[in-house]
């Protein structure tokens, strides 16, 4: 009976307990609702609010916007006033210069019209004049001209006259120049070896079939090739040999290379020989940098920059008075070395200073200044040591001597160049006279090339065919020739050849 009425009470508990727990939560779901809607209407009000706020700004935004934009539309609408009274102006002033160029049109109209009248009044008293001077001097128009024309022979006759002594004077200017070859020879025999080809170079031959080639139809080959190479081939009886004649070293061992190379080729024709004369410049341009590092190598002077070196190997194609400048500097270098460890100087610095002494000959005619001047700033360009540009730029006392090696150097050059022998005057008087001829020709316009050929004698000019006619060619001829003879001394004559040649090339394909 207990046991029933405590599992009784459990029950009613547990019921009880149950509807408290039901009830409890129904009443805070309740609360929570009551406080999510609360938020949510917080949320609407506030965006409510940001929205006002935005679209307060955003009208704000706008009427700054429209403010501007009436500004520049105001702006634009005084920019296009201006420029309409601008145009307006204009076209008063087009049409008012409209005006004007009528105006002056009819005046040029009436000019015409009397300069027409003067000139017809003009003709006819010409006529007049021709008839009357026809009356008084009892000679036709023709007689006149062949009057004229005899008067004209005669004011030109000194000209001739001097042409005549020139051709007179011949006979002895020969006699004077056989007298100056014999000098030469005697010297020459006095003094040391000197190569023999100063001024020609000989090539052999293999046949005269071989011979025949290289001069070409009508001699065609010969002539591209002195056109191509700047020198002059002289073919004589002498079996199995060709003579390349040329005061230039370069362009006579340029022609000699590419005339060898030809050979053994064995195809001599003119578009051949241009790619053999360029084959031979490159080939040339390899000789100069072998001779410069073997000049170094054999004076024993190192760590110089190799753009120096092939400068220096240039001077192997260069002489001066004769005699080689390249070989020259070697000497010297020799030379220095052994005084200067005679006298306790600086043999390396002697040396170096001796073999880059003449460096600015290279370049001479190319640069403007002394060949000293050049040199120094060649080495200084190359951060060449400052005692052995001290020891070169004084060999001809153009600076003053700073360190005992640039006295060596000076003596050096002195010994080498005044040793019987070395060095020929007249060789250089003539070289130079040859140089100053190009000169003169390349000083006109219109210029491409020219060659001093025939000892002097003649100068070949290539002119540029569109800058010169075949007119101007002419006059251009007689200008070059007169101002030779203003400006140079020469015996005889000296022959002047302008050409002018027009290429054109195409491909079949």
């Amino acid at each position: 009976m207990e046991t029933q009425i405590v599992l009784l009470l459990l029950g009613v508990t547990l019921v009880i307990g149950v509807s408290f727990g039901y009830f409890l939560r129904w009443i805070i779901s309740m609360g929570k609702r009551g406080s999510m809607e609360l938020k949510i209407k917080q949320m609407m009000l506030e965006a409510r609010d940001e929205a006002k706020k935005i679209v307060s700004e955003s009208e704000k935004k706008a009427e700054e916007i429209l403010e501007e934009s009436r500004k520049e539309i105001k702006e634009k609408e005084k920019q296009l006033k201006k420029l309409e009274d601008r145009f307006i102006k204009k076209e008063e002033f087009i049409d008012q210069r409209q005006m004007d160029l009528n105006k002056e049109e009819d005046v040029i109209k009436k000019k015409l019209a009397e300069a027409e009248k003067v000139r017809a009044d003009a003709e006819n008293l010409d006529q007049q004049k021709t008839l009357e001077l026809e009356k008084i001097s009892g000679l036709s128009k023709e007689d006149a001209i062949e009057e004229l024309l005899k008067q004209i022979e005669k004011n030109t006759e000194e000209d001739l006259l001097v042409r005549m002594r020139k051709l007179e004077n011949i006979g002895s200017e020969k006699l004077e120049n056989r007298a100056r070859e014999i000098l030469t020879t005697a010297i020459h025999r006095l003094g040391n070896f000197i190569a023999s080809d100063v001024m020609s170079t000989t090539i052999s031959i293999p046949s005269d079939e071989v011979k025949g080639k290289v001069i070409g139809k009508e001699g065609r080959n010969i002539r591209a090739f002195e056109r191509a190479a700047g020198v002059e081939i002289i073919v004589d009886d002498t079996p199995g040999s060709i003579t390349i004649s040329s005061f230039d070293p370069v362009r006579r061992q340029v022609a000699r290379i590419a005339l060898e190379n030809l050979i053994l080729d064995g195809r001599i024709q003119p578009a051949k020989i241009e790619e053999a004369v360029e084959l031979a410049q490159k080939e040339i341009n390899r000789i100069i940098k072998e001779k410069g590092e073997q000049a170094v190598y054999e004076c024993g002077v190192y760590n110089l920059d190799p753009k120096l070196v092939s400068l220096l190997g240039r001077l192997y194609f260069r002489t001066s008075y004769g005699q080689n400048v390249l070989q020259h500097s070697i000497e010297m270098s020799h030379i220095a070395g052994m005084i200067a460890e005679e006298l306790g100087a600086n043999v390396s610095v002697a040396k170096a200073g001796a073999i880059l002494h003449d460096i600015g000959k290279a370049v001479d005619h190319e640069v403007v200044g002394t060949h000293a001047q050049i040199g120094r700033r060649i080495l200084q360009k190359f951060n060449v040591n400052e005692d052995i540009v001290k020891a070169m730029q004084s060999h001809h006392e153009e600076y003053p001597y700073e360190t005992l090696e640039s006295i060596i150097v000076q003596v050096a050059d002195s010994i080498s160049g005044s040793r019987p022998g070395a060095r020929r005057d007249t060789v250089e008087n003539y070289l130079k006279r040859l140089k100053e001829l190009e000169s003169i020709a390349n000083s006109f316009e219109g210029i491409d090339k020219s060659f001093a050929l025939q000892a002097g004698r003649e100068i070949r000019v290539f002119v540029t065919p569109e800058k010169i006619s075949d007119l101007q060619a002419k006059k251009l001829a007689r200008d070059i020739a007169l101002k030779i003879e203003q400006e140079l001394k020469y015996p005889g004559e000296v022959k002047i050849n302008v050409i002018r040649e027009t290429r054109v090339t195409e491909y079949a394909r």
